[in-house]
């Protein structure tokens, strides 16, 4: 079985915005062992999507078009789906009603648009499919030889739809009945070529499948393994990780959709009982606002400070003005002083530091991407490290920086 996956949108052949949706459904098709080597992108006219199902009709059996389905004009998918199969358009009425009740609800307007009536349409003889986060319909017809699904392009219902509508459909028509197991990794502080290739050095039973995804902030490994009966399934998942994580101790973060390093670090504080506090220069807040992005932070997080000028270092967290006239601002010793001093302020158990220089332009001779950390945590030697991360946009400078604080921190208090 293969498929085809037609994304629709003129802001996505423009560039304006990423492909997301693509990238969920072919993994979640890989998932079903349903292979989908053809992606199209298209823009929202209609004789290109109907040209673009042509030519996916002519190689693929199962066409997933994707985007387009809202209520203005330039939303035309499932219009032109239908000319393309000679297909009328169905309204659900009670679809519908549900529709303009959510709208009111919202209270978007008094009166609800009468063009958002399209979004409860579906194509005739198909299955409409329910939109559990949206309010546009979905639609899933077996035609002949051929399957088309008409999805919507918010990632949110999106994937929502894929998730709850779609797959029990995609799991009774071509299931293969063969299972995959799947695990997966996040890595923090290694390059994705050297973490791969410690990885495959590691000799690996052979029926494990790894492969690795480069995310902003970290490294993904999946591990995946096919054909093989669920109890040694779960006895060979089980003795990989125990070698990667050995391999990996200072980079390895944890396992599972929706694991990031700052939720492995509030988890260790809360399960420690500690406190964190920070102090920011270069990172401006950004420390603090992903540690606050995490459930549950209030826990270990009473507050912080972000101390961009030498002046509000020395007033808000006491660092003395001797240091940072000797030193200067970007050293060990200023982020040493500035670890201990947000810790002493706030009276946490652990104190973050950032101090350094995102760029573009140099600092008290230092280049950018020089970056200083600080990490003093009670009743232990207060730590600093040196980042140099040149050729890099000050957001890149910024974000890693975070991540390798976040790190220190983590790998410490373990």
């Amino acid at each position: 079985m293969q498929a085809e996956i037609i994304s629709v949108g003129t802001e996505i052949t423009l560039g304006q915005i990423t492909n997301t949706n693509a990238r969920y459904l072919a993994d979640q098709l890989r998932q079903l062992m349903i292979e989908a080597p053809w992606q199209t992108n298209v823009d929202d006219d209609p004789t290109r999507i109907k040209q673009s199902l042509a030519v996916a009709s002519q190689r693929a059996q199962l066409i997933f078009i994707c985007g387009g389905l809202g209520p203005t004009e330039d939303d035309r998918t499932m219009a032109a789906v239908g000319e393309f199969l000679g297909r009328d358009l169905c309204l659900d009425e009670s679809y519908w009603q549900e529709v303009k009740a959510t709208l009111e609800l919202r209270s978007i307007s008094t009166t609800v648009n009468p063009k958002n009536v399209r979004q409860a349409y579906y194509l005739a003889g198909a299955t409409p499919l329910k939109n559990p986060t949206g309010l546009a319909l979905g639609t899933y017809l077996k035609d002949q030889d051929h399957t088309y699904v008409v999805l919507p392009g918010p990632p949110r219902e999106f994937t929502a739809m894929v998730r709850e509508s779609l797959l029990p459909y995609l799991k009774r028509d071509f299931g293969t009945g063969r299972e995959i197991f799947s695990t997966l990794l996040h890595f923090v502080g290694r390059p994705e070529s050297l973490l791969m290739s410690e990885l495959l050095s590691l000799n690996l039973d052979q029926r494990i499948v790894v492969t690795s995804y480069v995310q902003p902030d970290e490294i993904q490994v999946r591990a995946t393994i096919h054909n093989v009966k669920k109890e040694e399934a779960h006895r060979l998942m089980k003795d990989t990780l125990i070698k990667i994580k050995q391999k990996e101790a200072g980079y390895y973060i944890g396992k599972g959709e929706g694991m990031s390093l700052a939720k492995a670090l509030v988890k260790t504080l809360r399960k420690k009982g500690l406190k964190i506090t920070g102090a920011e220069s270069l990172t401006g807040g950004l420390f603090q606002a992903t540690l606050c992005s995490v459930p549950g932070a209030s826990e270990v997080f009473d507050g912080g400070f972000v101390t961009y000028a030498a002046s509000a270092k020395e007033h808000l967290i006491g660092v003395p003005k001797e240091t940072v006239s000797e030193f200067g601002v970007v050293s060990k010793e200023t982020a040493r002083a500035m670890a201990i001093g947000c810790q002493k302020v706030m009276g946490a158990d652990v104190g973050l530091s950032f101090t350094g220089v995102a760029g573009p332009d140099s600092l008290e001779g230092q280049p950018a991407g020089t970056v200083w950390l600080g990490l003093a945590i009670k009743g232990q030697p207060t730590i600093t490290k040196r980042l140099f991360l040149p050729g890099q946009t000050r957001q890149a400078v910024r974000q890693q920086s975070v991540q390798e604080g976040m790190r220190l921190a983590y790998n410490t208090l373990l």
